[in-house]
């Protein structure tokens, strides 16, 4: 179901509250870790192939995580880029603790 958001701040409480089991959390982190370093690794080789995997590692990890452990819809269908952004605040809030991760 789509949900209406006034702003980022309210769609990241909403969004938040998708991922409330630290498993699915650490799937999103793995994913989003694996695009970085597929960012990286593209951008020092040179090679603009290895960002077809990037969607992959990234959304494939997230969608494992909704499947197997929160059995919700990951937010990414109703809001594709909130949930982009949401996702890498959530990493970065992961990093610094404000989410837990372990």
């Amino acid at each position: 179901m789509k949900r209406d958001f006034v702003s980022f701040s309210e769609f990241y409480d909403y969004y938040l509250s998708q991922h409330s089991m630290v498993n699915c959390r650490r799937m999103h982190f793995i994913g989003t870790l694996l695009v970085i370093l597929d960012l990286l690794f593209a951008g020092a080789e040179h090679n603009a192939w290895w960002l077809l995997l990037a969607p992959v590692l990234g959304y494939g990890c997230a969608w494992i995580g909704h499947v197997l452990f929160e059995r919700n819809q990951p937010a990414t269908f109703g809001h594709p880029v909130w949930s982009l952004i949401g996702d890498g605040r959530m990493f970065w809030d992961m990093l610094r603790g404000r989410v837990r991760l372990w």
